[in-house]
């Protein structure tokens, strides 16, 4: 396998420079050049190939056990500890995630009662809806991004992006949601404490289409973790590595993440690795 990595790299590096890192010898090396490749090094090959055109797609953001299912669904029989080995070899590593646990400090809300209260699992489609929203820095300033997760798929059902946090903000991604998903029965709404949703525009929208209200305690992410976990996502897979000139830039970026990535392509853990797309269609033809 170092051979095959010298093969694939050596129009980038000497031969001589990358024998010494690998510890291996150059006449070896020249020697497995010219030898028969073998069926197991052919088909490793393949892999590569599959893995390389999985970890490019994914944005460079999908580690082993991701891009493994990449490569099932391409036909390409293999274990996980293969794809890893492969990974490695290949210097192929997902971006970390940076996150600290916050404290579970919070206290029940005035506004509404927790009535989620942690539990984030849903039996169906529009029976449980999570929201917040994040900020992106730009060369023109701050733009905020407002979205609305169905938890059952953990699809991104409504967003909204703009330069003020405002209530019509967090207003537009859920009139969004409603637009794409339709009126439902027992809809629950679950958000923190922000201004923006405890005003009375935003009370009057969720009263107006027969929604649910339900609040984090204050000043508790745990309250709407997978929430977080979407943003944080977002943030790690797209946004952080970049510097957007314009807030335009920014919102056709968080665009294509969240509605040709995403929702359609991104396999979420949750899901058993399936997209929430995916994972909603399957489940309609259950």
């Amino acid at each position: 396998m170092k051979f095959a990595f010298i093969a694939r790299h050596r129009h980038i590096w000497p031969v001589s420079w990358l024998c010494e890192v690998l510890e291996v010898s150059r006449s070896g090396f020249h020697a497995w050049l010219n030898r028969p490749i073998s069926i197991p090094a052919i088909h490793d090959a393949k892999l590569v190939t599959a893995i390389e055109t999985s970890f490019r797609t994914s944005d460079r953001t999908y580690g082993a056990r991701r891009v493994w299912r990449d490569v099932l669904e391409e036909g390409l029989a293999c274990g996980l500890h293969r794809i890893e080995r492969l990974m490695r070899l290949n210097a192929l590593r997902a971006r970390p995630r940076r996150r600290g646990k916050p404290k579970d400090d919070g206290e029940r809300s005035i506004i509404a009662d927790n009535i989620l209260d942690r539990d984030f699992q849903a039996d169906r489609p529009n029976q449980k809806w999570l929201a917040d929203f994040t900020y992106i820095w730009t060369a023109e300033g701050w733009l905020y991004v407002a979205v609305v997760l169905d938890l059952f798929s953990r699809c991104a059902v409504g967003w909204s992006m703009k330069a003020d946090r405002d209530a019509s903000l967090v207003m537009d991604a859920l009139m969004m949601a409603i637009w794409r998903r339709g009126k439902t029965d027992a809809l629950l709404h679950h958000s923190d404490q922000g201004s923006q949703y405890t005003s009375e525009q935003f009370q009057q929208l969720l009263a107006d289409n027969g929604i649910t209200c339900s609040m984090s305690r204050a000043g508790n992410v745990w309250d709407n973790s997978a929430m977080e976990s979407f943003f944080s996502s977002l943030k790690t897979e797209r946004t952080a590595r970049k510097v957007y000139r314009t807030r335009d830039e920014a919102r056709a970026d968080v665009f294509d993440y969240i509605e040709r990535f995403y929702n359609p392509r991104r396999r979420h853990s949750k899901l058993g690795y399936m997209s929430p797309m995916e994972f909603e269609a399957r489940a309609m033809l259950a």
